[in-house]
């Protein structure tokens, strides 16, 4: 959903969700994809060099299939910017195939559920991850990433500029973690809270 084929993100945690759809409901927010799960490979090459570069190569099934190139990131008070280059595709198995025939491996898998708002030239995302709910906001500018985040009430000084991969890895550590991708399954019975992954919850009210 990048702009110019840059990507201009920032990520909160939150309690519920319920209250920032309500909140963009009363803005004028559209909804252009409705909650559903998404799943998600990202691939590496056999060296390691994509990850080791900041790097991103990741085939995703979410109300189509989408294969994304992400450059390394810029990070600025919160906000992440970085290139962003993808392109959908009409079969994700075979996708898979040639990806992994030309010698990428897929590295790590992760399960969310999202819903999608659009508002201008905003999008907000409404993500269930099976470790905590977020909400993840893009806009052409970081000025306009914060200012949202604002009016969504959430503080922008929590934003978290950081991957969901990233987050796991921290909670992993923390909460020494024998599982190696975010599956709801794998998170059954766990509780994760957001200082497990040295952030805090982003509501200016609670």
């Amino acid at each position: 959903m990048s702009k110019n084929n840059q990507e201009i993100e920032a990520k909160f945690a939150v309690r519920d969700l319920a209250p920032i759809q309500a909140r963009l409901l009363e803005m004028g927010a559209v909804c252009i994809a409705t909650r559903q799960m998404e799943f998600n490979l990202r691939y590496d090459a056999p060296d390691g060099h994509l990850s080791a570069t900041g790097q991103v190569l990741r085939l995703r099934r979410y109300d189509d299939i989408r294969l994304t190139y992400k450059g390394p990131g810029l990070r600025s008070e919160g906000v992440l910017e970085r290139t962003e280059i993808e392109t959908t595709l009409g079969d994700f198995d075979s996708a898979r195939q040639i990806l992994e025939s030309l010698g990428y491996t897929p590295i790590f898998l992760y399960e969310k559920y999202r819903a999608i708002w659009q508002l201008g030239e905003n999008h907000v995302m409404l993500d269930e991850m099976p470790f905590g709910k977020f909400v993840e906001i893009e806009s052409p500018d970081s000025e306009g990433v914060r200012a949202l985040a604002r009016q969504l009430g959430l503080d922008p000084h929590t934003s978290i500029p950081a991957s969901y991969q990233a987050l796991f890895e921290r909670a992993r550590v923390t909460r020494r973690l024998n599982f190696s991708d975010i599956t709801f399954a794998n998170f059954m019975g766990i509780t994760i809270t957001p200082e497990d992954f040295q952030a805090e919850f982003a509501e200016e009210s609670a």
